[in-house]
């Protein structure tokens, strides 16, 4: 990229200068001995010369990463190693105008481009074969305001730091239910967590971010501003840029829950089942509630309830009496305690680098042939760790209409996730059949599935997925990214022809 491009691409950003730590021009020495082959984004190949990349590398304030260079290993590692792509390219962002220049490079040179936050996509998609990844994980900073009760997050912050920064102040929005989570990808999916019920999801909270598109335009998205992109953006995933930023509502929080796990024998796992879809129809806002089946690969399994309450204590005792007084539990783990901790709590059972493979859908109820189907299937194995979790949504998430925001789920009462985990590369091909097998046995209870569990599905799955809103988001698609740069995520695919149709549009 030539000074004269970067100059003026840094004057059209404009207002990314307000952005904390953002400096531009500063100069990135990389050092590069020859051509380096890469993959287009249609999966052909090309060659980009030495002089392009060093243009490049300078261009940016953050460092150009290589196969081979210090810290790329590091870089293109993923949550879920079953996964194991080296990019040609790693641009580790430092902020917005970083990645400004990078979605131009990509754009201009054809590659395959990646985006990664918190790395946390179940399908790997985090990463590319051979393109260009765009890291954000530089960009992590926190800002709250409390009077106003917002927080400014930047596009590579994890879970643990949005949670780190606002709960310590008494204030706290829904987020996920694993700390080492991308704010940023369980945003544009949607968000569910353990205060969705009674605040809605992640997205619903939502006020406004920043975003940069395919055509290199940064650009602040909101209710007032670029409203429909806005729309999008809350359950669209990731087809319309690249998110640097994002404002969150924050609400009046304390620290102390009542939550915790109920451990039962696995044999009881069908009444286990049957008392926790009883028990949802009645539950309070705020009360969040799964149901889990366990299986390990010592042979143990169990049926656990995890419960967390974040409303008053005293009322939550009593609400929850039912729930603590059920059956001959195994352990009884509902206690007053902290979120923050059990923010934390999924973090070793989820360990970054494990092998995973999960599929999730939208369930309308725990009925008996389901819940049976559910228990028969579940055959403990020597060569992985399976779980079939069951979350209670409803409560706030259903305030909103289905065409509210991009996110068109909100009447599922249950979403199932259906995973496994492991750690020797020998057992993958096994255990992703395993879990094939078992969501194909008990789909047919389930309908459409989160976007952020997207694992597998085809892109006929995935355009049904969007359900009544898929027309508005590939107008949108036509829109912003008509030549479909962003397309490692749940994807929309243009319309053929729409790069001349809305070239400029917007």
């Amino acid at each position: 990229m030539k000074r004269r491009h970067f100059i003026k691409a840094s004057l059209a950003t404009g207002g990314m200068a307000a952005f904390p730590g953002l400096i531009l021009g500063a100069a990135n020495r990389l050092r590069v001995g020859s051509d380096v082959a890469a993959i287009t984004s249609n999966g052909g190949e090309t060659t980009l010369a030495r002089g392009l990349i060093r243009d490049f590398a300078d261009s940016l304030n953050g460092p150009l990463l290589l196969p081979g260079t210090d810290g790329y290993d590091a870089a293109r590692a993923l949550w879920n190693g079953m996964f194991d792509r080296k990019p040609a390219l790693i641009a580790e962002c430092s902020g917005a105008a970083d990645v400004v220049h990078a979605v131009n490079f990509a754009r201009e040179n054809n590659l395959l481009l990646a985006v990664r936050g918190g790395g946390h996509s179940i399908a790997g998609k985090s990463a590319c074969e051979g393109g260009l990844m765009i890291s954000l994980k530089r960009m992590n900073g926190v800002r709250v305001d409390r009077q106003r009760r917002r927080a400014r997050v930047a596009g590579g912050a994890v879970l643990r730091d949005l949670d780190h920064e606002t709960i310590a102040l008494g204030l706290a929005t829904t987020s996920g239910t694993v700390s080492h989570t991308g704010a940023g990808g369980l945003t544009l999916g949607g968000g569910i967590g353990r205060l969705c019920r009674q605040h809605g999801l992640t997205s619903d909270n939502l006020i406004s971010a920043d975003i940069v598109t395919a055509d290199g335009r940064y650009l602040r998205a909101s209710e007032q501003e670029n409203a429909e992109l806005f729309w999008g953006l809350r359950g669209g995933g990731g087809n319309f840029g690249v998110a640097t930023s994002f404002e969150y509502q924050l609400h009046p929080f304390a620290n102390e829950v009542l939550g915790g796990v109920i451990l039962h024998p696995l044999e009881r796992a069908s009444e286990v089942l049957k008392f926790v879809n009883d028990f949802s129809r009645q539950a309070h806002r705020e009360l969040s509630l799964s149901a889990n089946l366990l299986a390990m690969p010592n042979g143990r399994g169990f049926v656990s309830i995890s419960a967390t309450y974040s409303g008053d204590l005293r009322k939550g005792e009593r609400h929850l009496a039912p729930l603590i007084n059920y059956g001959k539990p195994i352990r009884m783990g509902l206690q007053r305690t902290l979120y923050s901790r059990l923010q934390v709590s999924n973090d070793r059972v989820l360990a970054y680098g494990r092998k995973y493979y999960m599929k999730s859908g939208f369930v309308p109820e725990i009925s008996a042939g389901f819940a049976n189907e559910l228990v028969q299937r579940l055959e403990p194995s020597s060569q992985r760790e399976m779980v079939i979790v069951l979350t209670q949504l409803g409560g706030a998430i259903r305030d909103l209409p289905d065409d509210a925001t991009a996110y068109a789920h909100r009447y599922g009462e249950f979403d199932l996730m259906v995973g496994a985990a492991w750690d020797d590369p020998g057992h993958s091909q096994d255990n992703v059949a395993w879990g094939r097998d078992y969501f194909g046995a008990v789909q047919e209870y389930t309908e459409g599935f989160y976007t952020n569990s997207l694992m597998d599905e085809s892109a006929t799955h995935i355009n049904a997925n969007y359900r009544g809103n898929y027309p508005r988001l590939l107008a949108l698609k036509n829109t912003w990214d008509p030549h479909n740069l962003f397309r490692l995520n749940a994807n929309i695919a243009p319309t053929a022809g729409a790069g001349e149709v809305t070239q400029g549009a917007g």
